[in-house]
């Protein structure tokens, strides 16, 4: 046993974020993942397809697609990350799939989802984010929504939405033996990801005008403060003492306690703990608030994080002073997670002949 998910059989089709993303969690915990791309050119490799064999089969001729057939009668899952209709129109779409392989778990990766007005609509992770009410949530009072890098749509509402709907559809495998069809939307994971400031509406605790919320900015307990060094340190002392001993370590009056949440005061509790910490450098104030557990941390930059010692104690990022990347995530105690490793290319009856004698393997443990 190498992997939780030691003897399932992966075949990812080439795409971009999202999808490679997913395939990523299964290889690290111990699929065998087999990734087709387009012949021509050096496989890519890199945090996302690292460890993972390209097979280089043109779809657009029969041949290259009876190929892509062959290893997919013989996989567990699909995954696939064109816009709607594409897979079909190459003759390798779920019908034809399932037909052939009714144990299969056919995995859809797409922005807009297989249905809806603008299923076949080109788009983006900033894309999603608006449609769904989360871009105009993230943002200073009075200023421009912010895009969170590409992280909420491409790989929290996408990659990880795709790879938890296909472990769901894996388990229910086991009592029906049939596979399925997974519609993995970024629009529908970035919808998931706002449910708690969607409670917070229904509660009557989220105004509708962001950076005026208490996780948005709009409190002086929740935000990101200047240095005098240009650096920033980052609070999010929200519950009453996380709050107190922010005030004690910046030497601020603790009478201020009593007035957290008056939402009146935060624009001028907020100034007044922006010139505290604009009275030292980010060293100075991650000294001090190191044994005060205030929720206080200094904003470090990429090529700081590898450094942090929390970080580098539980190996949070690979690598070395070249080049970093995280380490696979979560941690299991038994079957641990791993980074995969393989031939950067392969052929797709090598593919066969490994999947076979895997599957015989299998057979004779049981």
């Amino acid at each position: 046993m190498t992997g939780s998910l030691h003897g399932t059989r992966v075949v990812e089709f080439a795409g971009l974020g999202p999808g490679p993303f997913a395939a990523m969690l299964l290889a690290d915990a111990g699929a065998d993942v087999v990734r087709i791309d387009r012949p021509g050119g050096a496989a890519a490799r890199n945090a996302l397809t690292d460890g993972r064999p390209v097979v280089r089969l043109d779809l657009k001729n029969a041949a290259g697609r009876a190929t892509a057939l062959e290893l997919v009668r013989r996989a567990d899952v699909l995954i696939e990350g064109f816009r709607p209709g594409v897979m079909e129109r190459l003759g390798l779409g779920p019908e034809v799939c399932l037909e052939e392989n009714p144990g299969l778990v056919y995995g859809r990766m797409t922005g807009w989802g297989q249905d809806g007005p603008r299923a076949r609509e080109a788009g983006h992770d900033i894309n999603y984010l608006a449609s769904v009410g989360a871009l105009r949530s993230i943002g200073r009072r009075g200023e421009a929504p912010v895009p969170p890098l590409n992280l909420v749509g491409d790989y929290g509402g996408g990659g990880m939405l795709l790879a938890f709907g296909l472990l769901v559809a894996l388990h229910e495998r086991h009592v029906s033996g049939r596979g399925q069809v997974v519609d993995a939307a970024m629009v529908d994971g970035v919808s998931l990801l706002m449910a708690g400031v969607w409670n917070r509406a229904a509660e009557g605790r989220w105004s509708a005008e962001p950076g005026t919320n208490d996780i948005d900015t709009g409190a002086p307990f929740y935000d990101v403060y200047r240095t005098a060094d240009g650096e920033y340190m980052a609070v999010g002392s929200i519950e009453p003492q996380f709050y107190a001993r922010l005030l004690d370590g910046l030497g601020l009056d603790p009478a201020m306690c009593a007035e957290q949440w008056d939402r009146d005061r935060w624009p001028d509790t907020k100034a007044e703990i922006a010139r505290a910490f604009a009275s030292g450098t980010r060293a100075q104030w991650t000294g001090r608030f190191a044994d005060r557990d205030a929720c206080v941390t200094p904003v470090l930059s990429m090529a700081e994080a590898p450094h942090d010692p929390h970080v580098a104690e539980r190996g949070t990022l690979e690598g070395d002073r070249k080049a970093h990347r995280p380490a696979p995530a979560p941690r299991l105690s038994r079957t641990p997670l791993r980074r995969a490793e393989g031939p950067a290319e392969s052929t797709a009856d090598a593919v066969v002949h490994r999947w076979t004698a895997s599957a015989a393997d299998l057979v004779r443990q049981s």
